[in-house]
């Protein structure tokens, strides 16, 4: 689509997780070290397939619903201490911050979208030191239905104050376009979690690019450039 020239800037929401920090791996070594504790070993490949989803439909995939109620606030509870022992080795990706304040420079609302808990959402604040040009950011607390289920998504639309036709996604993984999508927002993906462009593709991105920087180096030919009035 091509913004007309009187339209009002809209809104980019970026996931965090895999889009603008380098944290998968590290959520999906927390969560195997969690499921053995509990004594139901994970392949890590079959959790990093669900690293994106929130935690209780992550948990269900893996150990099945039966054990998944019975064993869920433990390997939770577990999977947040061994985190939060990892939460050093947490950074931007290369080109992160500079994309978000490209973004906000050239007038388009700039919401953070994320389900965490308010602890992980402070750690990966500091570490991507944006409050000065973000326009908000979304909690665990702003979410019923973690994705793929729209909330998330719908909870950033309502951050920025913009129409869904007026905002576009940018997340890592096949639940950001799956929840972009059903919240009616076109997503742009990233390979920097770990998921391929095959997958992210079929999905319904509209276009994907290697990272951040990738994106960045090519953010005015880009999907988002629709969101800011030219």
């Amino acid at each position: 689509m091509t913004t007309p020239p009187h339209a009002a800037p809209g809104a980019v929401l970026l996931d965090i997780d895999g889009t603008l920090v380098d944290s998968n791996f590290l959520h999906v070594h927390a969560w195997v070290r969690a499921f053995a504790e509990v004594g139901r070993p994970a392949d890590a490949w079959r959790v990093h397939r669900c690293i994106g989803m929130g935690s209780d439909l992550l948990i269900a995939e893996v150990l099945g619903d039966d054990d998944a109620e019975r064993l869920g606030d433990d390997v939770r509870e577990r999977h947040t201490a061994h985190y939060a022992e990892l939460t050093p080795l947490l950074r931007a990706f290369d080109g992160a911050r500079e994309l978000v304040r490209a973004v906000a420079d050239r007038g388009a609302a700039t919401v953070l979208a994320t389900s965490a808990a308010p602890e992980e959402v402070e750690r990966l604040r500091a570490v991507l030191e944006l409050d000065d040009v973000v326009t908000g950011l979304t909690g665990d607390e702003d979410v019923d239905d973690a994705k793929p289920e729209p909330d998330l998504v719908e909870a950033a639309l309502r951050v920025a104050g913009v129409p869904a036709d007026r905002a576009v996604m940018v997340g890592d993984a096949v639940w950001d376009v799956q929840a972009a999508a059903r919240a009616g927002v076109a997503c742009v993906g990233l390979l920097s979690g770990g998921t391929s462009r095959a997958e992210l593709r079929s999905a319904g991105a509209v276009e994907v690019y290697e990272d951040a920087a990738d994106l960045l180096a090519h953010l005015d030919e880009s999907p988002l450039a629709d969101t800011w009035a030219g």
